[in-house]
């Protein structure tokens, strides 16, 4: 499809979200009253910078109407606002209800919908959905010969093989169709993405329709003025992939089921489940499930729709990675591999970046996990794992962390309720923020330290609250430390007032600090 203001109006009025067109003192309900209606134009974009001959410019979000003073000279060819920008512009004006669904239509016609071109699967949940991610695409891309993009919140893959690292956890949705071009021209068949809550509630998706979606899990986060209001809107952005789904995988286990099977049986889209349970499979169970192997909990057996696939050892550490696991065999059954394909054991030897990732140094008895554990779950969990694989030796655990600024308020809280009772010392320092000083931050979660018992300190320069934590932990030879440093991973960045500074990254820190 030639995008055109002709064929953009249509499309807008198809979907309800044209109000009028504008240009000068004139207002219309279509396009064709005006000159070169049918002209397509060069390029889209959401950014005034970017702009080139025959741009239609989406005015979204925070836009100021004096952004579009001399674009016309740089070569602007109409405008899309949900309100009258011309007395900034004498080009035309596409009105509308709402600009960023208004994008994402836009887009994916502009870009001649490559979504048609892919089978899309979605990943939704509060934790797993990038190490799922990863795990799904490992498969697809050994089913398929290594046809399959990547859309996460760690990295972007558009070839099958090279990754890049992402800002978003899933992109705008100009970006995002864009890159899904990118992705058919480089003959990808196949595209796996994850699907934050806040790519519903701001329009990312708006249009989408996924061949396979997977909702994992659910319990509280991003609670925050400037993100959900509470957990209610939280889950009620993120069961909006149902809705948009052809297939949908579930896991057994996520709170609230009983309405995400209210709602998949209201849009007739059909269900499979997964679980992990403590003992082998007997009498109903889900059609994807898997129990441990052995009493260490190292290895899983895994079932698909009575298909044992055998045994199955990961790489990448932490048991709850296992659910992750078996998440991604229900997702790539679900999207057309074989129960019993050898690709289902690709990602055994799958690892992500930034995801329990482990350093050591032998001399002194010191164990360093760097991991993306941001909230309440996940920072249990990491705990978790480090009681049953190094609990005999009754380590000495340090957690360094720092909390986003300006959104996800309860993280914090949650940081320290978690950790507190279970180590010995907090190190609190800068991560990402928008306009929030890290100090504030850190006061705020040592503000929610109630254990007498456990030392805090605060250290902004994140190398530097690093450095400390594994100096002190490396003074003692005799006994085992272990310092968690959780929230950054790989991330080569720290975002400071809406910028991203260049930063070293957790794991390059502590790998040169334990060599």
């Amino acid at each position: 499809m030639t995008l055109s203001l002709n064929s953009a109006a249509a499309l807008l009025s198809e979907h309800n979200l044209l109000r009028e067109i504008i240009h000068g003192d004139d207002w219309y309900r279509d396009a064709a009253h005006l000159d070169n209606a049918d002209s397509p134009f060069a390029a889209i974009t959401y950014d005034t910078r970017t702009i080139v001959p025959g741009t239609l410019l989406v005015c979204k979000g925070r836009f100021k109407p004096e952004f579009l003073d001399g674009t016309e000279e740089r070569g602007l060819a109409a405008y899309v606002a949900e309100t009258d920008l011309s007395s900034h512009t004498g080009k035309p004006g596409l009105i509308v209800n709402d600009a960023r669904k208004a994008l994402s239509l836009l887009a994916a016609a502009f870009y001649d919908h490559p979504e048609r071109e892919l089978t899309v699967v979605g990943i939704t949940g509060t934790k797993g959905k990038t190490t799922t991610a990863y795990f799904t695409q490992a498969i697809l891309n050994a089913y398929g010969n290594g046809r399959c993009a990547l859309f996460s919140s760690v990295d972007n893959c558009l070839d099958g093989h090279t990754y890049t690292e992402s800002d978003l956890t899933t992109p705008e949705s100009l970006d995002a169709f864009r890159m899904m071009r990118e992705a058919v021209d480089n003959g990808m068949t196949h595209l796996v993405m994850e699907v934050s809550s806040q790519a519903y509630k701001v329009s990312r998706v708006y249009g989408l329709t996924f061949d396979v979606a997977a909702f994992l899990n659910i319990s509280p986060d991003h609670i925050s003025p400037i993100e959900h209001p509470t957990l209610e809107d939280y889950l009620y952005c993120k069961r909006q992939i149902i809705a948009n789904c052809r297939t949908l995988v579930l896991g057994s286990e996520c709170r609230h089921i009983g309405l995400l099977r209210e709602d998949a049986a209201a849009h007739q889209v059909p269900v499979s489940e997964f679980s992990v349970f403590d003992s082998p499979v007997q009498g109903e169970r889900p059609a994807t499930c898997a129990w441990p192997a052995d009493e260490t909990h190292r290895a899983y057996r895994l079932q698909v729709n009575g298909t044992d696939l055998g045994e199955f050892s990961l790489d990448l550490d932490g048991d709850f990675n296992y659910k992750n696991a078996l998440a991604a065999v229900a997702i790539a059954h679900a999207a057309g591999v074989p129960a019993d394909a050898e690709a289902m054991h690709a990602l055994t030897h799958t690892k992500v970046p930034g995801r329990m990732m482990q350093y050591r140094n032998g001399r002194t008895n010191t164990v360093a996990i760097v991991d993306y554990a941001h909230n309440y779950d996940s920072v249990v969990k990491l705990l978790d794992y480090v009681a049953v694989r190094y609990g005999e030796r009754n380590p000495r655990i340090t957690l360094v962390a720092g909390s986003a600024g300006n959104k996800a308020i309860d993280r914090r809280e949650g940081i320290v309720k978690a950790a507190q009772d279970r180590i010995s010392r907090f190190v609190f320092t800068a991560e990402d923020t928008d306009t929030e000083p890290y100090e504030d931050i850190c006061r705020d979660m040592a503000g929610h330290v109630t254990n007498t018992d456990v030392a805090v300190s605060t250290i902004i320069d994140r190398t530097q609250a690093i450095t400390s934590a594994l100096d002190e932990a490396q003074a003692d030879t005799e006994r085992t430390d272990v310092v968690l440093v959780i929230g950054k991973g790989h991330e080569r960045w720290i975002k400071d007032l809406n910028k991203h500074v260049p930063y070293e990254g957790d794991d390059c820190v502590v790998e040169r600090l334990l060599q």
